[in-house]
């Protein structure tokens, strides 16, 4: 609080004083949250400076400060607040008129939305809400916020009525960095050609303009993330409209240009749920968010607020999708979901909508020995962790109130009676105190049923080929059965199930002995495990299990594990593409050919 807010507090009558006294605490939380948003920036800032060094080390670092910032400056705030309002910081009369007050000072910002979930996290601290409280909070569950953004990101924009190439030149100068290209004329010859090659069925060439590409957009702001820098637009031709991602590297030679992505499945890959936050320093994220609305039209909002990393406010614009969701199937129920019951987790879902709950049970069955508490540490792990495209981004919320009637009552009395630590009953709505959100994919074991043959095998192959992509992140599943694992829309491998998840470098891998009887423990000690054993309980035909075999028999063997911790011990740093091999450009055989 300013010197100008005490003088405002003393000048007011005591008739005026409650309004004052909002006022006052009105423009804290305001200067709360533009605190956190430059902070926010400045390490957001440093992603150009981390990738130009190859200091990937200190850009995994700078991920986790950032997530770690929102929680210190809600605190700061909430300190600030006890001190102003003093015994009056639970009054609900004041906090509406905090709420108008805010709303008033916030108006002209763009990013209304990201002040105002700013503010409902201070409620929630000093209520305890549970559910939503419409007369201290904001509230929009009818509408779509993003819906009133007209104002236009920034972006640079290149009419096409000439060669190509020498516009996608231009483009990659209009991108500078400190460190130099390697060959950024055969970099953008690339790029034009990889265009005119992909867009050839868009047609509308002509003698003057022979590609069929009409003009290109791509954001002012480079998006970071992991060992690559991003270039993010769009492609305009004379009735189409495709996403346009140009993903660079830096190596020893400098820059190059690594793959060209104009298929909204591949862009949507690079903008997954279970992909690390980009590093993008926006001036405003509201635009950006229905910019990259345009080119991702299905992909939840909430998903691409939290892939610029703000991950409070995917999570209100999660919660708010859903409850409207919700609100229109009110004869709808939420069941269990599919798949093996966990020992560990309660999980239930609601049929129509892709989301799965899941509640930490009060106890676990044989032979689980974890508690509560290692549970929490395991998913905060993953959430601070390079999740290398393998494992799912799971959001903690706390305090969520169903109507009870929406349950099936088998669920709801296995999660009153086996997660009575976290769900009970509040008149006609159940609360649920703490649990995890996630998107819902088809558990592995199921989908190799289900599946065709040939799609099956596919996902058998790319579940090995997940197994390598997390260990190269340091990360060993624990337990590596089927039903851990997950297939995406895409056919993507993807792994959940993070009770029994520990560092690839605490596990002591061992040889069978030679006089096992091959009994059914993977297991010795904590971390002893026994590679040789895994394909033995996955429960697949001969002809996956040869497949499997024939594309990744070496995760199955000691050797490969312990040669992998030794080059994790040396400093490995994990590179998986966030996009498949198809879609790279491969410059450097380009320059081999060209004899440069």
């Amino acid at each position: 609080m300013g010197p100008e807010d005490v003088t405002l507090l003393e000048a007011s009558a005591p008739a005026d004083e409650r309004a004052a006294l909002a006022a006052v605490a009105a423009v804290d939380i305001r200067n709360g949250f533009a605190d956190y948003n430059e902070r926010f920036r400045a390490i957001t800032r440093r992603a150009r400076q981390r990738f130009e060094a190859r200091d990937f080390a200190s850009a995994q670092m700078d991920n986790v400060e950032r997530m770690d910032l929102y929680d210190i400056c809600v605190r700061a705030t909430t300190t600030r607040l006890e001190r102003l309002l003093r015994e009056r910081v639970r009054d609900r009369a004041l906090w509406a008129e905090i709420r108008h007050a805010f709303a008033e000072l916030i108006a002209p910002l763009l990013d209304q939305e990201l002040n105002k979930t700013f503010y409902n996290t201070l409620t929630r601290r000093f209520f305890g809400t549970s559910g939503v409280d419409a007369n201290i909070e904001f509230v929009a569950l009818d509408i779509e916020p993003t819906d009133r953004i007209t104002h236009p990101v920034e972006r640079h924009s290149y009419a096409v009525w000439g060669q190509l190439p020498r516009v996608c030149q231009r483009m990659l100068e209009d991108y500078a960095f400190e460190v130099p290209y390697a060959h950024r004329s055969l970099c953008a010859l690339r790029i034009a050609e990889t265009l005119t090659q992909r867009l050839v069925e868009w047609g509308g060439t002509d003698a003057v303009n022979a590609n069929p590409i009409r003009a290109i957009e791509l954001l002012d702001t480079v998006f970071y993330r992991e060992r690559r820098a991003y270039l993010v637009g769009r492609l305009f031709g004379v009735d189409r409209i495709a996403p346009f991602v140009i993903a660079l590297v830096n190596e020893n030679g400098g820059l190059r240009v690594d793959a060209v992505l104009t298929e909204r499945a591949h862009v949507s890959q690079v903008f997954g749920f279970t992909r690390s936050y980009f590093q993008a320093d926006l001036p405003t994220v509201g635009d950006a968010v229905v910019f990259l609305r345009t080119l991702l039209p299905f992909k939840p909002i909430d998903e691409l607020y939290t892939a610029l990393g703000r991950a409070k406010q995917g999570k209100t614009e999660r919660y708010r999708h859903f409850f409207r969701h919700l609100a229109t199937h009110r004869d709808e129920q939420f069941v269990h979901a599919d798949g093996e019951r966990g020992m560990v987790m309660a999980v239930f879902t609601l049929p129509s909508y892709p989301l799965v709950f899941k509640l930490i049970r009060d106890k676990f069955a044989f032979p689980k020995e974890s508690v509560r508490e290692e549970v929490m540490q395991k998913y905060t792990l993953v959430f601070r962790h390079d999740r290398c495209g393998r494992l799912v981004d799971a959001q903690e919320f706390r305090s969520l109130r169903f109507p009870k009637r929406q349950f099936a009552p088998a669920l709801l009395d296995e999660l009153l009676t086996g997660c009575a630590a976290t769900a009970r009953m509040d008149g006609e709505d159940l609360v649920i105190a703490h649990c995890y959100v996630e998107r819902r994919i088809r558990p592995l074991n199921l989908y190799v049923r289900e599946a065709e043959p040939e799609a099956a095998v596919r996902a058998v192959i790319d579940y090995g080929q997940a197994i390598r992509d997390l260990a190269a992140s340091n990360i060993f599943p624990g337990d590596l059965l089927f039903k851990n694992f997950g297939v995406t829309g895409n056919g993507r491998a993807i792994f959940y199930d993070y009770d029994e998840l520990c560092f690839v470098s605490d596990c002591r891998f061992r040889e069978l002995p030679e006089d096992d009887d091959r009994g059914e423990s993977f297991y010795v000690g904590p971390f002893d495990v026994f590679p040789e054993q895994f394909p033995r309980f996955l429960g697949i035909d001969a002809a996956q299990r040869a497949a499997l075999l024939e594309a990744h028999g070496d995760i199955f063997s000691v050797r490969w594990w312990r040669e992998l911790q030794e080059q994790i011990t040396h400093g490995l740093v994990a590179d998986v593409p966030p996009y498949p091999e198809a879609v790279r450009v491969g410059v450097e055989s380009f320059v081999s050919n060209a004899g440069l």
